[in-house]
């Protein structure tokens, strides 16, 4: 049997007859140092890692389909597939957490919340009840000032045109990475309407279904209960894609300055806490979540050719002349952006800043490959010429995206 083999090599199955292990899953990629796994959780995917120290399904059975699992990661009950995560991320039961998601250092989420293409950066903490796809959330510096996202929250991802180009990014790459940044709050009882951008340090009061951008730092905001109402709508018009498309540009820009990190930061800290197999994993991840990015944008993006010609047919002379310029040419370009976002993730040796990656590597080696440790030690002006590095990284590639969409700018 594949669970005496795991028996074999140290790992604690306290009911091993109901654990089911698949055919595909390399028993060598299961760790036996001090990894438990109860009763009734099953294993399957050829790409499937558990590093030392994992615990799966204290509360309630876990299915694992392709993930990798890092050390001292605890998913206590749920289904987890095509996710990575890093040392110390945690998920209770009822977890659904789909491909695309990466829980680095520290991140959590309570019982019963879903995720699917959502980014959580260390120490971001999701409350029980959720549903937050398509997101990357950043903010706070350590598990006691983390950002959080309150109970019984929803990221709305799709919307009445029948499209996801939707994600949402609260906080951002340059700066997320630098672990220095105010947390963000999202109140409980509540959503978000994507795609939003929002600021490090943006409270959002519980109960609030937010809709816009909330560019400006340290903010409180809140919404209050909705206008009543019923007035005309025709699905599939679109009479505004200026913002939509911006911050689906700056989303993918963020993803790329990550691609950059994680190539040139994080594989210097390839080892015992951090082995190259699960490297690996989240390099993919994330090539997978920029893949989903680019597919819904240019899915967005071919509707409006359809679109414009709804819009004009039913508008006529007032129809704005702006709007049906910028549709002409987010439809006629959106397969040149996907192509754009393609190359830059295929030049990364093109993003490398040597002086920074030496001083990361000084600080590394003596740190024995603790992330978290070494990317506290960095001083202000360290962190001011990492973020710099990267902010120039974003600003490129959203210069080189919206040269091909100038109507937006």
């Amino acid at each position: 049997m594949r669970t005496q083999a795991l028996i074999e090599k140290g790992v604690q199955l306290p009911a091993p007859e109901s654990v089911e292990i698949g055919d595909d899953v390399d028993i060598d990629r299961i760790s036996g140092d001090g990894v438990v796994i109860h009763a009734g959780c099953k294993l399957f995917g050829g790409n499937t890692l558990v590093c030392a120290g994992a615990e799966l399904g204290r509360e309630a059975p876990v299915t694992i389909d392709d993930c990798q699992v890092g050390p001292r990661v605890r998913l206590k009950g749920g289904f987890f597939q095509k996710a990575v995560f890093l040392e110390g991320a945690q998920a209770g039961s009822g977890a659904h957490v789909r491909e695309g998601t990466i829980f680095e250092e520290q991140a959590s989420i309570a019982h019963t919340v879903g995720l699917k293409q959502t980014i959580l950066f260390p120490f971001v903490t999701l409350g029980s009840l959720i549903n937050f796809c398509d997101c990357f959330m950043a903010g706070g510096t350590s598990r006691k000032n983390h950002s959080e996202v309150g109970s019984s929250y929803i990221h709305f991802n799709y919307t009445p045109n029948q499209d996801k180009a939707t994600a949402s990014l609260m906080g951002d790459v340059p700066r997320g990475v630098m672990l220095n940044q105010n947390p963000i709050f999202l109140g409980g009882q509540g959503g978000l309407v994507g795609p939003c951008r929002i600021a490090y340090g943006t409270v959002i009061a519980a109960g609030s279904v937010y809709r816009k951008d909330q560019l400006k730092p340290d903010r409180l905001v809140f919404e209050g209960g909705g206008r009543g109402g019923s007035v005309p709508y025709s699905t599939g018009i679109y009479r505004s894609v200026k913002r939509q498309a911006v911050s689906n540009i700056v989303y993918m820009a963020n993803l790329v300055a990550l691609m950059a990190w994680y190539t040139h930061v994080r594989r210097l800290f390839v080892g015992d806490r951090f082995p190259q197999p699960l490297y690996d994993g989240l390099t993919d991840t994330l090539r997978l979540a920029v893949s989903e990015r680019v597919r819904r944008f240019v899915g967005f993006c071919e509707k409006l050719a359809a679109s414009r010609d709804l819009y004009l047919r039913q508008m006529g002379a007032s129809a704005a002349a702006s709007l049906v310029r910028q549709k002409e040419e987010l439809a006629g370009n959106c397969i040149q952006a996907g192509e754009l976002i393609g190359s830059c993730m295929d030049r990364m040796d093109a993003y490398v800043n040597r002086p920074f990656l030496s001083c990361l590597q000084k600080k590394a080696d003596p740190a024995g490959g603790n992330y978290i440790a070494v990317i506290r030690s960095l001083d202000g002006d360290e962190t001011g010429a990492g973020t710099d590095w990267l902010q120039q990284i974003v600003d490129r590639v959203t210069e080189k995206l919206l040269d091909l969409f100038p109507s937006i700018r």
